[in-house]
């Protein structure tokens, strides 16, 4: 399926990739703004008090979990964790071009950017 694939088409999927997550994690966040604003119309914000995020919006689990039940905070997270996954599918789909032209050297390359973003995402110190 890749093997007649040129660099033209390559850099036309890249980049319907990198559109579609953009719009997908934005629509995300904006229902998920909406239910909040549904549910907290009325509600006054006490800034003199920091809450960070209650433990459950702290994990991927708890963030679907939450998502599914409509949550608007956990809606506006899976929004987010959208957004971050758009470049890290970029990088994966680069890697299927690469090797489909079989250029190992860029193949090499582009898994060592993989692993350093998912390093950096799940590696020491994440909460996923």
């Amino acid at each position: 399926m890749l093997r007649n694939w040129s660099d033209r088409k390559i850099e036309e999927v890249l980049g319907e990739i990198l559109r579609a997550g953009v719009i997908l994690s934005a629509l995300v966040v904006f229902v998920g703004g909406w239910i909040y604003l549904i549910g907290n119309a009325r509600a006054r914000p006490d800034y003199r008090i920091f809450r960070g995020e209650p433990a459950d919006l702290r994990t991927l689990g708890g963030i679907v979990h939450g998502a599914l039940q409509l949550q608007a905070r956990a809606v506006i997270q899976l929004g987010l964790l959208l957004l971050i996954a758009t470049p890290v599918l970029r990088v994966m789909a680069s890697i299927l071009g690469f090797a489909a032209e079989r250029d190992r050297m860029y193949v090499v390359f582009t898994l060592l950017v993989l692993g350093i973003l998912l390093y950096s995402l799940f590696g020491a110190g994440s909460a996923f």
